[in-house]
């Protein structure tokens, strides 16, 4: 059983832990590189997990045929965004990753708090569309911060939103980038998925073996 009696609030990303639009992240990225004619790979999309848009952009060009000004580099990055915003229009609560509804139950019934902690811009509409808007403590997005992670501010953010030490946070993350960015803030970390193997406090391969670690049953 995962012990959650030192903590006194659970930390999110969102993007991979509580939901997974990488598809729509991925075909939005290869609308882009198939247009400038870039050569792209779901190994490259890979790269991109938990950084910026901009970032994720960068990763995108490494293998651009030629240079962008940063006036072409924004227009991409308001393309791709549009496309992926088209793409999660159709995301619904059912669309959670299987184990994510009960532990967020769980937290509910054991009085522990719960906070989003995502780099994203598009986080409030995604938990719109999950039917999440009032469900969280916390949430801070990438409209809030100034840093990306790995930097620590918006996981340091949502502990001050909370009113809670990091160190009374436990910090959910699928990405390597997102586990620098909690431990920076001097959470405990608990990584979901390959990426995060090998870096994390704790680690489980799917949200659906850590709902099981918490003594949840699953159907």
């Amino acid at each position: 059983m995962f012990d959650l009696s030192p903590y006194d609030a659970i930390v999110f990303d969102l993007d991979g832990v509580i939901v997974s639009t990488d598809e729509q992240h991925y075909l939005a990225w290869k609308m882009i590189a198939d247009d400038e004619g870039i050569p792209y790979s779901r190994e490259i999309n890979n790269r991109q997990r938990g950084v910026s848009r901009m970032e994720s952009l960068d990763v995108l060009l490494e293998a651009a045929p030629k240079a962008y000004s940063q006036a072409e580099k924004n227009e991409m990055a308001f393309r791709k965004n549009e496309e992926y915003k088209r793409g999660i229009s159709f995301l619904k609560p059912g669309d959670m990753l299987e184990g994510m509804p009960e532990i967020l139950a769980l937290l509910k019934e054991k009085g522990l708090k719960s906070a989003i902690a995502s780099s994203s811009k598009n986080t409030n509409t995604i938990l719109e569309r999950l039917e999440l808007s009032n469900w969280f403590d916390a949430v801070v997005s990438g409209s809030d911060i100034k840093a990306s992670k790995p930097d620590p501010e918006v996981f340091s953010l949502a502990a001050q939103w909370l009113g809670l030490d990091p160190a009374k946070c436990l910090c959910v993350e699928d990405a390597k980038a997102g586990i620098e960015s909690g431990r920076g803030a001097g959470m405990k970390t608990l990584g979901i998925g390959p990426s995060t193997r090998g870096i994390s406090d704790f680690h489980f391969e799917e949200t659906r073996d850590f709902a099981l670690a918490l003594g949840i049953s699953l159907s």
